[in-house]
């Protein structure tokens, strides 16, 4: 069981740092291609289409073919997309092989994180999701230092992550593990969500524009003005550590504190260090410290919203909505790179940065209206869950169950 459950982990691990690792190399290499803001913003956000897409079909397919295969078939995808992206440098060609890429890892997490919740004993499942949860972040952050060695302008860095996803590929696909079930999901009618916690849908909006929005176009913008791919990668990494940092005591706020008060904390912090960073002189070591608290306050946006979702909405409907929120999120990251291009092709970084702060403070300031319109439910039994950065969670809700008490996955 335990070795099932490691070489699940460590094949997921391998899948972050190549995906981690392609998301900034991407971001990089669109800006030496020079297709243009409108064609970057558009290459850039379909990866996050297919990611919403795949969010919605992914569960069928699982379903239909189990765990092994359908893992096979989704990391066949992303290898096979990768590959064509080598060999057809076109704005098009590249939008199309993102929106596969995206489906193909939806698909890869969502199969290893309800396998995971299948396999995991009960008293073994909070520490099995945090080891995952700590090597998903781990593993992002190696995939950010990957970026210092390659060289952008060829196709090694294609041929890189192509290994690495094999490589995951032959883990799982050779592990001697039983194909658990999935769970029939419980409906959520459209609007119900929204009336109940209109906050949540708000906040993971924001945080998908804002999250996307940094990731893809801020290394873009670092190159382009000679800043050098070590810096970058240095500044990544950061970024993504101090997302890592900020889940626990967040997580341990919010489960003692109002969460809407706690995520207009978060909006405030964002927005007040986007200014201390357009403010302050561009010196490495005086940006460094920010890059943490930005990657901090932008990683826990949205699971804090999660957190309150789900104390608001009924104990048979977790799964529903946390599935929800994956689409509501989908939809703003998608939107992040459009307009976040459009907006730094006029106003450049500042205004990017500007505009990021912006929409944070718009947050904050619908938090503290309902917070004045709608006393804070209850909290429920296991509110906050760690989140890494485009990432799509599963809920492992302790009171789902089967019908003969055993514990069943559910998947978000």
């Amino acid at each position: 069981m335990l070795v099932q459950i490691g070489t699940l982990i460590a094949a997921t691990s391998l899948v972050q740092l190549a995906n981690g690792f392609f998301n900034t190399f991407l971001s990089l290499r669109l800006t030496i291609e020079d297709f243009g803001p409108a064609a970057t913003g558009i290459v850039l956000s379909a990866y996050f289409v297919g990611f919403t897409i795949g969010a919605v079909a992914c569960g069928g397919v699982i379903q239909r073919i189990g765990h092994i295969r359908a893992y096979t078939a989704f990391a066949g995808l992303v290898v096979v997309a990768t590959a064509a992206m080598a060999l057809l440098a076109t704005p098009l060609a590249w939008a199309a092989c993102r929106v596969v890429i995206g489906i193909g890892c939806v698909g890869l997490f969502v199969t290893t994180e309800s396998w995971l919740n299948s396999k995991a004993l009960p008293d073994q499942r909070g520490r099995v999701f945090s080891t995952y949860m700590v090597g998903t972040f781990l593993a992002l952050a190696i995939g950010q230092l990957a970026i210092a060695w390659l060289t952008i302008q060829s196709g090694g860095p294609f041929h890189v992550v192509i290994g690495l996803f094999a490589l995951a590929l032959v883990m799982v696909s050779t592990t001697r593990a039983e194909a658990p079930g999935l769970a029939p999901e419980a409906s959520l009618p459209y609007g119900e969500l929204s009336r109940q916690a209109p906050i949540s849908v708000a906040g993971c909006v924001i945080s998908g524009v804002i999250t996307s929005a940094f990731y893809a176009l801020v290394p873009a913008w670092m190159l382009s003005n000679g800043v050098s791919q070590q810096t970058i990668a240095l500044f990544m990494l950061v970024a993504v550590l101090g997302g890592l940092a900020f889940q626990v005591p967040v997580g341990r706020l919010s489960d003692r504190q109002d969460r809407r008060l706690v995520l207009a904390g978060l909006a405030i912090g964002f927005a007040a260090a986007v200014v201390v960073l357009v403010a302050m002189p561009r010196s490495l070591w005086a940006v460094l410290p920010v890059a943490a608290l930005l990657g901090g306050f932008m990683s826990t946006l949205y699971p804090v919203c999660v957190a309150h979702a789900l104390d608001r909405m009924p104990a048979d409907r977790v799964v529903a909505v946390s599935g929800r929120l994956i689409l509501v999120s989908g939809f703003g990251s998608a939107l992040g790179p459009l307009v976040g291009a459009g907006i730094m092709a006029r106003f450049d970084i500042d205004g990017l940065l500007y505009f990021m702060a912006a929409i944070a403070l718009t947050l904050a300031g619908f938090a503290g209206l309902r917070i004045r319109m709608r006393e804070a439910p209850e909290k429920v039994e296991r509110p906050f869950d760690i989140i890494a950065p485009l990432n799509a969670p599963i809920t492992q809700e302790p009171e789902a169950t089967a019908a003969n008490g055993t514990p069943r996955p559910v998947m978000a």
